[in-house]
């Protein structure tokens, strides 16, 4: 019966769901159509609102790109390539395959969610190359399904930024946040703990079970799985090479600037503490890649191939941007058809339901802004000042918009481009297997919020 769903749901999203620049218009069109109904702004007005917010990421899908580029190029340096050859020589079995991925990807995107994305879709191609008949579409997607806890993990954006304090959080979360909240109460409290450890144990076992049957396996040939790393031609007599060409192959360049970039990297650990973000993982990347692949000339030649997968991130995050500034843009009165959508769930939840609706809240404008701080931005006024007036405290409020926002990465295709781009496959090839995660992950997240907290 489980295989039988799962198979529907993988056929119906295979059929139905658009790539997911095509999604992204999809979405941009209902989201200008929506504003003009629901907050009677011109049709011009939603025109501006979508411009305004058109570059909002620019920055931001610099720092995506930049880590599909630098995972991607870490992981042909040949001492971490081995040690990925290592791991994935572990399960021997299609069932075994999809254990592990999925285990290791969600544990990397705890720690880090831009370091798991990636790590995650490389161990699965390369999985993919040893294990025979192994489902590559439900691989992939057991490699993204990790996602999902990283809102709860160490580089969740919502809870580091409460933790930090500051104007900017007692401004967006209507002044209700008067000081800086601890992790221990939202990281590491007992209920976020138990979601993350109850997800990364089970949901290996719920990905296995979605295994097809010999029939229906989606099966890749191994030589396109091979990364192709451009080669330039080289010159067997050191002799005759160029000084240009010297300076391309000299290991010594590479290790002054690696080493510059790691010892760097070092102190800022020391000085702050794990901190992650994605500038601090892009940083470490970057040298560590120069520094492993010894000469400037092999670091280019694998950078360049990872540059490739890049185009879907360079392309699409505008389009997120726009929908985003649609979404929060004001009429004359201060209405935006995110806090209308926001507003009109949390109206309506009772102190016991309320998490429940904040994480609902929250993931449905997930769909539409695929940011957790452009949804800490557009749902902390809204649910903040409401949790306080029904007794809740400002920890579980925070956390359910940050579960929210998680668990809907399942459905939203934004977030797998880095590992579709990395993977060779499309948004259909995988999603169709998320919607059974997002299921399962759902009555985790929710059960939880509506007994424990």
């Amino acid at each position: 019966m489980f295989k039988k769903i799962t198979n529907t749901l993988v056929t119906l999203v295979q059929k139905y769901l658009p790539d997911p620049f095509l999604f992204a218009c999809i979405l941009t069109v209902i989201v200008f159509i929506s504003g003009i109904i629901v907050t009677k702004q011109t049709p011009l007005a939603m025109l501006i609102h979508w411009n305004s917010g058109f570059w909002g990421l620019l920055s931001f899908s610099m720092q995506m790109a930049l880590i599909v580029v630098t995972g991607h190029t870490l992981a042909n340096t040949p001492i971490v390539n081995k040690g990925i050859r290592k791991i994935a020589s572990i399960p021997k079995t299609p069932c075994q395959a999809i254990i592990v991925t999925t285990f290791v990807s969600g544990v990397a995107c705890w720690i880090n969610w831009g370091f798991g994305l990636i790590l995650g879709a490389i161990l699965a191609k390369e999985i993919a190359k040893k294990v025979k008949k192994v489902d590559y579409r439900l691989l992939i997607a057991s490699a993204y399904s990790g996602f999902v806890v990283w809102h709860g993990g160490l580089s969740g954006s919502i809870p580091l930024t409460i933790a930090a304090g500051g104007k900017d959080v007692t401004t967006v979360s209507a002044g209700i946040i008067k000081a800086a909240i601890p992790t221990s109460q939202t990281l590491f409290s007992p209920y976020n703990l138990f979601i993350v450890i109850v997800i990364l144990l089970t949901m290996p076992i719920i990905n296995w079970f979605m295994h097809p049957k010999d029939d229906n396996v989606f099966i890749v040939d191994p030589k396109k799985l091979e990364d192709k790393i451009p080669a330039k031609a080289s010159i067997d007599n050191k002799k005759e090479r160029t000084p240009a060409e010297r300076l391309e192959n000299s290991f010594i360049i590479s290790t002054i600037i690696g080493l510059m970039g790691i010892i760097y990297t070092l102190y800022y650990f020391v000085t702050n503490g794990f901190k992650l973000d994605l500038n601090v993982v892009n940083f470490t990347f970057l040298f560590l890649s120069i520094l492993l692949h010894k000469t400037p000339r092999k670091f280019l030649n694998a950078a360049s191939s990872g540059v490739k997968a890049t185009t879907g991130i360079i392309v699409q995050f505008p389009f997120y941007a726009g929908i985003m500034g649609m979404m929060i843009g004001t009429n004359a009165v201060g209405i935006s058809l995110g806090k209308t959508i926001a507003s009109g769930l949390i109206s309506i939840a009772t102190p016991t339901t309320f998490p429940l609706f904040a994480i609902l809240s929250t993931a449905f404008c997930t769909i539409f802004i695929p940011s957790g701080g452009g949804e800490w931005a557009l749902q902390a006024p809204i649910i903040m000042p409401a949790a306080a007036n029904l007794g809740i405290s400002p920890s579980t409020a925070a956390m359910a918009i940050s579960w929210g926002d998680a668990w809907a990465c399942m459905i939203q295709p934004f977030w797998a481009l880095p590992a579709l781009a990395i993977a060779g496959l499309g948004a259909k090839d995988i999603m169709g297997f998320c919607i059974i995660d997002l299921f399962y992950t759902g009555i985790i997240i929710m059960g939880t919020f509506l007994i424990g907290t």
